[in-house]
């Protein structure tokens, strides 16, 4: 049913206000924040994850990233490298931004530039604003990696920020982000659903809870790898 443009309070329609509200609630303040990383606990309820540390566990993902769940898979690097890395994150999680900053970009020199290794990166988002950005870096389709990046950089511009709304149009908007086409994709429900099916199957199948997470040829590692650690697991696949 549409509405009558006659019924305009204040000069506003209901399909406006509407719209609003939805992109409120895909805003809603929560946030990771970078010193008390979060988690999933058992009950499904966030919990703050203290002193951890990156460890490694022997968990085999049994497609090796051939299926992320509701979405294809957006990689860097040769289909068929002998190396395969998997990264579970979330865009608010400051040990996921640090790994980008810091280790991401060696990986990327020394093997997945050359052909080695295959790098996948998937959407993990453990509230709301993290959901959020994952939409948008799905909306941007060929320019993916570069929202990806742009919200790990600015990351303490947006994810703690009053006006998130606001925050994340700014840091977005230099990538093709009209204030239209930022709504559209935030309010877009199949695509939100399509991005808590990836995280949903990853802790039900997988028993992903803590970002950022890595697979390396199915073995299972935990927290933000140096580039020390991930070299010296990826070179001893070579």
């Amino acid at each position: 049913m549409q509405t009558s443009p006659m019924h305009r309070p204040n000069g506003i329609s209901s399909g406006k206000r509407r719209l609003r509200r939805a992109v409120a609630v895909v805003l809603a303040v929560l946030a990771c924040s970078a010193d008390a990383p979060m988690a999933l606990a058992k009950d499904g309820a966030l919990r703050p994850v203290l002193g951890r540390q990156p460890d490694a566990r022997a968990a085999a993902e049994p497609d090796k990233g051939s299926r992320s769940g509701g979405l294809p898979d957006m990689a860097m690097g040769a289909a068929r490298a002998p190396v395969t890395i998997i990264e579970y994150a979330s865009l608010t999680c400051g040990h996921c931004a640090r790994f980008h900053a810091t280790t991401l970009p060696v990986i990327m020199k020394r093997y997945i530039d050359s052909g080695k290794v295959r790098y996948i990166f998937r959407e993990f988002p453990l509230d709301t604003r993290a959901e959020a950005g994952a939409m948008l870096a799905r909306c941007a389709k060929d320019s993916y990696f570069d929202v990806v990046a742009a919200l790990f950089q600015q990351q303490g511009k947006w994810a703690h920020a009053i006006d998130a709304q606001r925050a994340l149009l700014r840091v977005v908007a230099p990538l093709g982000f009209s204030r239209a086409s930022f709504e559209a994709c935030l309010t877009d429900r199949k695509l939100q659903a399509d991005v808590e099916t990836v995280r949903a199957r990853a802790t039900a199948e997988l028993g992903v809870r803590v970002t950022p997470t890595f697979f390396v040829n199915g073995t299972k590692y935990t927290g933000a790898l140096s580039p020390e650690k991930l070299s010296a697991i990826v070179d001893a696949l070579l």
